[in-house]
């Protein structure tokens, strides 16, 4: 059974889809049901056993997220395995002139959202006696190097490492794996917005030529999902073609 965050679009539907395809039961989450049950709909059931589920949740408020785990106890009966927190936000703006609403938004969904999930799953699981299982955060590259515009971005993101490398320390002796991806610049509904040319020019900073893709982000995270990661907790895994190498 695994949950995915941001499960509506982008990188959080084609983790979703490569998850289903790879036998899990996948529950969808996100802010937007009708995303949420437009991703579900593309979601592999190839085999028995397979029962997926969407989820409209607030990652960022603490009484949403435990709604959502008591959701899914009662009708799976048991914790997810697999947590993929991959909701987040941008409110970019120089940080002469960002607001504290713009910042305390961008926390509260890209960091404080990981936080509330990694908790909430690993409670059910420590409560459940079985142990193991694997959480993912998706981070950022920015959060290692920062980038013009993105104080708070960057701050989330380095912000989501620090938590999930200290949650793999304290979670491993129940068998649960903390990581983290840290994506690069990625072809998502987030960068439609940006224009061709800037898009062009970070093409052009990647030493493999192009942008990523949503499921070069899946793919890292069905690795990490699965048992072929069974002795990495706490790393942090660069998906960015080589983006500042």
């Amino acid at each position: 059974l695994a949950l995915v965050t941001g499960g509506g679009s982008g990188i959080g539907r084609a983790i979703c889809q490569r998850l289903s395809v790879e036998g899990a039961s996948v529950v969808v989450v996100d802010l937007d049901i009708s995303s949420a049950n437009a991703t579900l709909q593309t979601l592999s059931h190839n085999l028995s056993g397979q029962e997926h589920a969407a989820f409209a949740t607030d990652v960022s408020k603490a009484n949403h997220v435990n709604s959502l785990m008591q959701k899914i106890q009662g009708r799976y009966s048991v914790p997810p395995r697999i947590a993929i927190s991959s909701a987040g936000i941008t409110k970019d703006e120089f940080l002469l002139r960002l607001s504290e609403e713009s910042f305390d938004s961008v926390l509260n969904v890209n960091l404080k959202g990981p936080f509330l999930i990694t908790q909430a799953v690993a409670r059910a699981i420590v409560a459940s006696g079985e142990h193991g299982g694997s959480i993912i955060n998706i981070g950022s590259i920015v959060g290692k190097v920062g980038n013009l515009g993105q104080s708070n971005y960057a701050a989330s993101k380095a912000g989501v490492e620090g938590l999930t490398k200290t949650a793999a320390k304290e979670l491993a002796k129940f068998g649960i794996r903390c990581n983290t991806v840290l994506p690069g610049f990625i072809s998502t509904p987030m960068t439609d917005k940006v224009p061709q040319k800037v898009l062009d020019k970070f093409a052009g900073m990647v030493p493999l030529g192009r942008l990523g893709y949503p499921e070069d982000i899946a793919d890292v995270c069905a690795f990490l999902a699965s048992d072929d990661s069974k002795y990495i907790t706490g790393a942090s895994i660069e998906v960015t073609g080589g983006l500042f190498l």
